[in-house]
């Protein structure tokens, strides 16, 4: 039965991507962006772009990429909106990109920007220790990674499953980068990453449980991204946030036009739309997204962006290393840590 629902589903797929009905073209986005962006960046472009009509799909990072991998023969995306930069560098590596450069590229940093043009960063995401804000205050919450691992917080850890998740890909992939730095190999960023599986009560399946948790205090801090984190707060929800003062990754949100999409021009199109200022400025007012750009007048910017900014301490990472290493590190996690780790003492 699975396997028919399955095939039903990519039919439809293939069937609203040939036409819309209406004669208008549509325009696919595979994205973990999540609806509060998604929909009125649909809205926005819709009304800017009248012929064309924008469907997307919300999912985890690292779904959207094996989803791509797996349409490699009969892509059903046109474009690939967000996720971290070294998950395209993957995707580039395996002929899965179109390479085209936006209109905006020399408006964001070198980092930013793909090699051969296959992907650009769109927002730069901190990831940060984030806490039910009705039961504690920042001052309360873990000021830093290890802070996590204290006693006081067993069993008051809820983390996104961190298999589907390229954010937890990078939190994860930090700590075993240090570990690396530190002493030449990943013994005690594996004995890390155990005791946080020891101090974690769940680990929900996707973003929207995750906050439900924290909101209903069945867990009281989690290791997320900060745009969610603003999003939920901005609607009355008691979420808030601290940036770990060792430093934090932060990835570089990328887009990219999929390898073999029959809406090429579009698709293009949209990609420039997004780097655009009006799009950076919407994102960063509307959805509490952190512009890549660095041209945008300072008086245009809400307050967050630059209190963020002025606080941020950027952890060294190596994307690559992360790209390359990044699977079996999470597959190790996956079958020799997940639900095994004590509690701390």
């Amino acid at each position: 039965m699975s396997k028919k629902i399955a095939l039903v589903a990519m039919v439809l797929v293939s069937v609203t991507a040939v036409s819309c009905g209406d004669g208008r073209t549509p325009l696919v986005i595979y994205s973990p962006h999540g609806r509060d962006l998604l929909q009125r960046a649909e809205e926005i472009f819709e009304a800017q772009n009248p012929s064309v009509d924008v469907r997307w799909l919300d999912m985890g990072s690292q779904d959207v990429f094996d989803r791509v991998r797996s349409e490699r023969v009969n892509p059903q995306a046109d474009v690939w909106y967000g996720g971290p930069s070294n998950l395209f560098a993957r995707a580039a590596a395996e002929s899965l990109l179109h390479a085209y450069r936006p209109v905006w590229a020399d408006a964001v940093p070198e980092r930013a920007r793909g090699a051969g043009d296959f992907f650009f960063a769109v927002f730069e995401t901190p990831l940060v220790i984030a806490f039910n804000s009705v039961a504690l205050t920042r001052a309360e919450a873990p000021q830093d990674w290890d802070d996590v691992l204290r006693p006081e917080w067993n069993d008051k850890v809820v983390i996104r499953d961190p298999i589907a998740s390229g954010t937890m890909r990078s939190i994860f992939g930090m700590i075993m980068q240090r570990s690396l730095r530190e002493s030449g190999n990943t013994e005690s960023g594996i004995a890390w990453l155990r005791r946080l599986d020891g101090q974690t009560r769940e680990y929900p399946i996707n973003p929207a449980l995750l906050h439900q948790k924290l909101i209903r205090q069945e867990g009281l801090i989690t290791l997320w991204g900060l745009p969610d984190i603003l999003v939920e707060s901005s609607k009355g929800r008691p979420l808030d946030y601290v940036l770990p003062t060792s430093g934090t990754p932060v990835i570089e949100d990328a887009i990219a036009v999929v390898r073999g999409t029959d809406n090429l021009a579009i698709a293009q199109r949209f990609v420039d739309w997004v780097g655009s200022v009006d799009a950076q400025l919407f994102a960063a007012r509307e959805v509490f997204r952190l512009p890549s750009r660095t041209d945008l007048p300072e008086d245009s910017l809400p307050a967050w962006v630059l209190d963020v900014r002025s606080h941020l301490v950027v952890e060294e990472m190596d994307w690559l290393l992360l790209a390359d290493s990044g699977a079996a590190w999470m597959n190790y996690w996956d079958r020799n840590i997940r639900g095994s780790g004590a509690p701390a003492d």
